[in-house]
């Protein structure tokens, strides 16, 4: 009698078990857990110095979210700056699509200073937010909208051979001439709306050189 009990109760506890084992809702199956790889949201802490391929599918066409390196052609700092005042850079690198180079290395870019917020004596930190709306492709003017995403630190351009003046016929790979990518600029971050700000109770400069890396806010056609 004690046997046939032990075997009722095993069989109830097996048949608890099953029944309370579910996936979205539905008694009695089970299912191994789903892997998610890991994500990471660090910022780059290098410059771009090789040629890009283009993220979309659309020929001659840059889509919106697209990033490319910039480098600064004269300095900008929160102290000195002003609302509207124009500036220039130049592409780090070929930015590709299938093989064709849509923005040759060298092709200027021209922004704007939307912003300019000086530290002041109360140790608030300066910043700056930089817009880009006009990008020169081989002689072609083309409306930009973009904003800044990164900012690092450059040697500059060293002369080396005649090949200081980089042209849009240059094409291929600036990073070569660059008088070295030394990283991130230590002090720096990057705020809402592309505003670049220090970290500190002080201004925020950006040396003629720097780089700039950039994110395409609206498709770009450069057919």
């Amino acid at each position: 009698m004690s046997g046939v009990i032990r075997a009722i109760t095993l069989a109830s506890v097996i048949a608890t078990i099953g029944c309370g084992a579910t996936t979205n809702g539905s008694p009695g199956t089970t299912s191994a857990p789903v892997y998610t790889p890991p994500t990471s949201r660090a910022p780059s802490t290098t410059a771009n110095t090789t040629p890009t391929e283009v993220n979309g599918d659309h020929y001659g066409v840059i889509p919106a979210g697209q990033e490319l390196d910039v480098r600064l052609g004269t300095t900008l700092s929160s102290k000195t700056a002003k609302v509207e005042q124009r500036f220039e850079a130049t592409t780090v690198a070929d930015l590709t699509q299938n093989g064709r180079v849509l923005i040759p290395a060298g092709s200027m870019v021209r922004g704007v200073v939307a912003a300019v917020d000086p530290a002041d004596r109360l140790h608030r930190a300066g910043s700056l937010t930089l817009s880009f709306d006009e990008m020169n492709v081989r002689g072609r003017s083309y409306p930009t909208r973009a904003q800044a995403t990164n900012v690092f630190e450059s040697g500059g351009i060293r002369e080396e051979g005649g090949t200081a003046g980089v042209g849009a016929g240059a094409g291929a790979i600036v990073g070569g001439i660059l008088g070295g990518v030394k990283g991130a600029i230590l002090g720096a971050v990057i705020g809402a709306g592309g505003a670049i700000a220090a970290t500190e109770g002080k201004d925020i400069e950006l040396p003629a050189g720097s780089i700039i890396r950039i994110r395409i806010d609206s498709p770009l056609n450069v057919r």
